[in-house]
C-alpha cells in the first residue's frame, strides 16, 4: 500500500506541476495577445459592434413599449364601444369591471364632443403625469423622453401605474385616456431586452470574428511579416539575401513593402561605401609617413629653387607651388579623410576675400583673366577690401570644393558653346556674411537634389567620390554657418554660404 500511495503522490505532484506550468504559459500567451495588435484589434472590433448594437437596441426597446401601449389603447377603444350600444349610454358596475378587465386597464375615459365616458376601478388613483401617444415628436426633448420611457419602466417600482392619452383610431371621439399597470409592460420589455441582447451578442461575436479575420489577414499578418524582416535585417544589414517580400499590393501595405526594400538597399550601399572609406583611411594612415617625407623634400626643393632662381616665370609659379605643398603637408599630417577623422576647430583670422578667392579659383583650375586659356573663367563681385573672419585654410577648401564641382559640371556638359563662368558674390548683413557661388552650368538633376549634401550620392563626375559638397557643408557648419542650394536650373546653379559675424 505504501508503494502505491507514494506513486500516487508523485503522480499528483507531477500533475500539479504540469497544470501550473501550462496555466502560466497560457496566461502569458493571453497577456501577450491582449497587448498585441491582434488582441487590441479584436477588443476594438467587439467594442465597436456592441456600440452599434446598443444604438439599435435603445430605439427598438422604445418602439416595443409604444407598440404595447398602442395595442392596449386599441383594446380599450374596442371595449368602450359597448357603452355606445347600452341604454342611455350607461353600464352596470359588473359590466364596467368586465370591460376594464377585457382591455387590461384600470381606468378608461373618452371625450366625444359633449359626451364624456369614464370607467374606472374605485381603488385606482390616476397619476398626474401623462404620457402622450400617437402624437408627432417635434423637438429633441420629445425624442429623449421617447427613448428614456422604456428604461423608466424597467427601473420603476412594481406597483407603478402609467397614465396614457391618445386620439382614438378605432372609434369616434376626440381623446381617450387609460391607466395601466406597469408590471406587465415591464415583463414584456425585460423579455424583449434579453432577446435583443442575446441576438446582439451573437451578431457581435459573429461579425467580430469575421471582421477580425479579415483585418488580421489583410493588415496584421503583413505587419508581422514586415516586423520580422526589419528585426532580421537589423541583426545583419549587409546580407543581400534579406529583402522585404513584395506582395504586389497597391495599398499602403504594398507601399511600405516597397519603401522598406528601397531603404534596405540604400543602407547596404551606404555601409559598403563606409566600409570602403574605412579601408581607404587605413591605407592612407599606413602611407602617411612616407608621403609626408616626400612632401617635405618637395618643400625643401621649392625653397632652394626660390633662393637661387631669378627666372620671372619661376618666381610667379613658386607661390602657388608653395601653397599647394603647405596644404598637402597639412592634409597628410592630419590624415583628413572624410568619416575617418574630424575637422579641427577653426582658427579664426581676418581674411581678405579677394586674395583667398583668387587662390581658391587657381587651385580649382579656373581662369583669372579673359585671356587665360582655361575654359571656365572666374570673377569676384565684392566691395573693395572686403574681409571676413574665418579659418583661411578651411574657407579656402570650402570654396575650392564648390568651384571645382562647378567647373567639372561645365566642362562635362555636352555640346556646350558658351564660355563657362563662375562668380563669387560677397554681402554682409547685420549678423552674417553671405557668399554666393554661381555658375552658368547645366544645373543639378532633380533626382539628386534631396541627397545633394550626403556623401557618395551627389557626384556626377566620372571617378568622383561625391564628397565635395558634404565636406563643404561640414567646413561651413564648424564655423557656425551652413551651405545650401539657393537655385538651380538650365541657366546655372547658385550655392549660398552663410558665415556668422564674429563681432
Amino acid at each position: 500500500m505504501g508503494f502505491y500511495a507514494d506513486r500516487l503522490a508523485r503522480a499528483l505532484n507531477l500533475l500539479a506541476a504540469l497544470s501550473l506550468k501550462y496555466s502560466l504559459t497560457a496566461f502569458d500567451a493571453a497577456r501577450r495577445f491582449a497587448v498585441s495588435l491582434s488582441g487590441q484589434l479584436l477588443v476594438m472590433t467587439f467594442g465597436f459592434i456592441l456600440i452599434v448594437e446598443a444604438v439599435i437596441l435603445i430605439p427598438s426597446l422604445a418602439a416595443d413599449q409604444e407598440r404595447w401601449l398602442d395595442d392596449t389603447m386599441r383594446r380599450a377603444e374596442i371595449a368602450s364601444q359597448a357603452i355606445d350600444t347600452s341604454v342611455e349610454n350607461t353600464v352596470s358596475k359588473q359590466m364596467s369591471s368586465q370591460l376594464l378587465s377585457s382591455a387590461n386597464v384600470l381606468y378608461l375615459a373618452i371625450e366625444d364632443g359633449s359626451r364624456n365616458y369614464r370607467l374606472f376601478d374605485p381603488n385606482t388613483v390616476v397619476p398626474n403625469q401623462v404620457m402622450q401617444l400617437r402624437r408627432p415628436r417635434n423637438n429633441p426633448i420629445d425624442d429623449l423622453r421617447y427613448l428614456w420611457a422604456p428604461w423608466k419602466t424597467l427601473m420603476g417600482a412594481p406597483n407603478r401605474l402609467i397614465h396614457v392619452q391618445a386620439p382614438p383610431t378605432v372609434r369616434s371621439g376626440q381623446l381617450i385616456e387609460i391607466v395601466v399597470r406597469a408590471e406587465p409592460l415591464r415583463q414584456v420589455l425585460k423579455s424583449s431586452l434579453l432577446n435583443m441582447l442575446r441576438v446582439s451578442l451573437g451578431i457581435s461575436f459573429a461579425a467580430g470574428v469575421l471582421v477580425f479575420a479579415a483585418l488580421s489577414g489583410f493588415i496584421v499578418r503583413p505587419i508581422r511579416r514586415l516586423t520580422k524582416v526589419i528585426q532580421t535585417f537589423r541583426s545583419n544589414p549587409e546580407d543581400p539575401k534579406l529583402k522585404a517580400a513584395h506582395s504586389h499590393r497597391r495599398d499602403e501595405i504594398g507601399q511600405i513593402e516597397r519603401e522598406l526594400a528601397s531603404m534596405q538597399e540604400e543602407v547596404r550601399n551606404s555601409l559598403r561605401s563606409r566600409a570602403r572609406l574605412a579601408a581607404l583611411g587605413q591605407a592612407v594612415s599606413k602611407i602617411n609617413h612616407d608621403l609626408r617625407n616626400m612632401l617635405t623634400s618637395a618643400q625643401m626643393a621649392s625653397d632652394r629653387l626660390s633662393a637661387v632662381s631669378d627666372d620671372p616665370t619661376v618666381a610667379k609659379a613658386l607661390p602657388r607651388l608653395e601653397r599647394a605643398l603647405d596644404r598637402a603637408l597639412s592634409l597628410a599630417t592630419n590624415v583628413l579623410t572624410y568619416g575617418k577623422s574630424d575637422e579641427h576647430a577653426p582658427q579664426i583670422q581676418i581674411v581678405n576675400l579677394k586674395d583667398l578667392a583668387e587662390a581658391a579659383a587657381e587651385d580649382a583650375g579656373l581662369g583669372m583673366t579673359a585671356q587665360a586659356p582655361e575654359t571656365v573663367k572666374f570673377s569676384l563681385k565684392a566691395s573693395k577690401g572686403f574681409h571676413l573672419e574665418a579659418d583661411p585654410e578651411q574657407l579656402h577648401r570650402l570654396l575650392v570644393n564648390l568651384m571645382r564641382n562647378a567647373r567639372q559640371a561645365i566642362e562635362l556638359q555636352p555640346n556646350r558653346k558658351a564660355k563657362g563662368r563662375i562668380t563669387v558674390t560677397a554681402l554682409k548683413t547685420a549678423d552674417e556674411v553671405l557668399l554666393l557661388v554661381a555658375d552658368n552650368g547645366p544645373g543639378i538633376p532633380e533626382k539628386i537634389r534631396e541627397k545633394l549634401f550626403q556623401p557618395f550620392t551627389s557626384s556626377l563626375t566620372p571617378g568622383g567620390s561625391g564628397l565635395g559638397l558634404a565636406i563643404a557643408r561640414e567646413l561651413a557648419q564648424i564655423h557656425g554657418g551652413d551651405v545650401r542650394l539657393a537655385a538651380t536650373g538650365a541657366g546655372g546653379t547658385t550655392f549660398e554660404i552663410k558665415l556668422p559675424l564674429k563681432g
